[in-house]
């Protein structure tokens, strides 16, 4: 057996997956993004003239505004991802590079974190927020093109979801854990500063406890860089110029409209309803917090539990994933997700719904992202990986205004931070119609 595929290859790359929670989770759903998203950056008067009143129509307003500054700063990263993935992914299969371009892009990710320290609790300092929030977002889509491809290095075609399953569920059991060192040492178990005694003036307790997000990010990347070997660079592949990279990329896209139509339909779709996922992961502990009146504990309790459950969920539909096919997994999870999606809509403000509701989203977004990637290694050709995960990403990335986007129109047309929910079910249906006609082929590219 590879080494690559001995039992302490598979750790060393999901161990990837783990510390990456400190970015997934910590940064754009359950901490720094809610941080944004609070009265903390809106401006004073308006905060003083609402008082306790969380329905203040000013300050709904503002809030509301905000959050779509996020959402069109997230749609801009978006852009750039659409562009420039591919390329990256086609450049480090050719150079044999793909670990030294996970390593950089991680290192980039980290560093985008590290800089989160300097945004204090003010509305001068929204735009510094979104914008590193914005490039965070950019090179961990380029970091994880390159984790994806790897996929095929620890696994078999028999073990192929397992392994996938595996990876995305110990980046959810790395939330649990990291969120409860936060929460405690941190955040605090209530509206205060936990034992280390650090305080909330100007957020400080957040921004130093996603701080320690990068380090705990930065330390676990490690192992996948040690362990799991590099790929040989290829002698058949054209070395060009990066621009010249771009008619590599054409050439590519035109050999799968010619043979592999299939992989092509299931880039459209995955794009789709991966776009909606984002939205779920990014906007939900902002409704949490505006609409349910979640405070930040109260988050981060829900973030465990949700990590709990996605994690779960996610490892079995790994095994479900090998006996059934992931073209089932998603399926499945796709229509809990709009179920779901559509009853937020319909409870109230009651946070015990809202705690139903969200545990059962988390229950089916684990499974349609581990499935997907691994639907796509299956009929990836051997040593082209970097490239078509990076069609993966820059395919998701090219529709990604569409959550974002509506999330903002529906927010902004009605003043309702809630029916932003909307937009994401609007976009996880239409992923949902493109997906079923898509057919598991092995892909030739000419």
């Amino acid at each position: 057996m590879d080494a690559s595929h001995r039992p302490r290859g598979v750790l060393a790359w999901a161990l990837w997956d783990w510390g990456s929670a400190a970015f997934q989770a910590v940064v754009t759903t359950f901490v720094f993004s809610t941080f944004l998203a609070s009265r903390a950056f809106v401006d004073p008067a308006i905060v003083a003239a609402a008082g306790d009143d969380p329905n203040d129509p000013a300050l709904t307003r503002a809030l509301a505004e905000n959050a779509s500054f996020i959402g069109l700063a997230l749609m801009v990263a978006g852009i750039l991802i659409a562009v420039l993935a591919p390329v990256m992914g086609q450049r480090s299969d050719g150079s044999g590079r793909r670990k030294l371009w996970l390593g950089i892009n991680t290192a980039l990710v980290v560093f985008a974190m590290a800089a989160m320290v300097f945004v204090e609790g003010a509305p001068e300092y929204l735009v510094l927020g979104a914008t590193l929030l914005a490039v965070g977002n950019v090179f961990f889509e380029f970091a994880s093109v390159n984790y994806n491809a790897m996929l095929v290095q620890v696994s078999t075609r028999e073990t192929i979801g397992r392994v996938s399953g595996f990876g995305w569920g110990m980046g959810y059991v790395g939330g649990i854990v990291l969120l409860l060192v936060l929460l405690v040492g941190f955040i605090g178990l209530v509206s205060s500063p936990g034992p280390l005694g650090i305080t909330t003036e100007g957020g400080l307790h957040i921004r130093l406890a996603v701080l320690a997000s990068a380090v705990w990010f930065a330390v676990f990347a490690i192992p996948v860089l040690l362990r799991v070997p590099e790929i040989p660079a290829r002698d058949d592949v054209e070395r060009v110029g990066f621009f010249r990279s771009y008619v590599l990329l054409a050439r590519t896209l035109a050999g799968l409209w010619r043979t592999s139509r299939q992989v092509l339909l299931f880039l459209l779709a995955s794009a789709v309803f991966r776009d909606g996922l984002a939205g779920v992961f990014t906007f939900g502990a902002i409704i949490a917090a505006q609409v349910f009146g979640f405070s930040a504990s109260e988050v981060l309790y829900f973030a465990v539990a949700a990590n709990v459950v996605a994690g779960v969920s996610t490892i079995a539909a790994g095994r479900l994933d090998d006996a059934f096919g992931p073209k089932r997994v998603i399926i499945v999870s796709l229509v809990g997700l709009v179920a779901a999606g559509l009853a937020v809509l319909f409870i109230g403000t009651a946070k015990t719904g809202f705690w139903i509701l969200g545990l059962i989203l988390c229950m089916f977004v684990g499974p349609v992202q581990s499935a997907s990637r691994s639907f796509l290694a299956r009929i990836t050709p051997s040593g082209r990986e970097g490239e078509i995960f990076g069609l993966y990403a820059t395919s998701g990335r090219a529709v990604s205004f569409m959550a974002p986007g509506l999330f903002a129109l529906f927010v902004a047309a009605t003043g309702d931070t809630r029916l932003g929910v909307l937009g994401l079910v609007i976009v996880l249906l239409a992923g949902l119609v493109l997906m079923l006609p898509v057919k598991a082929e092995q892909a030739e590219i000419s």
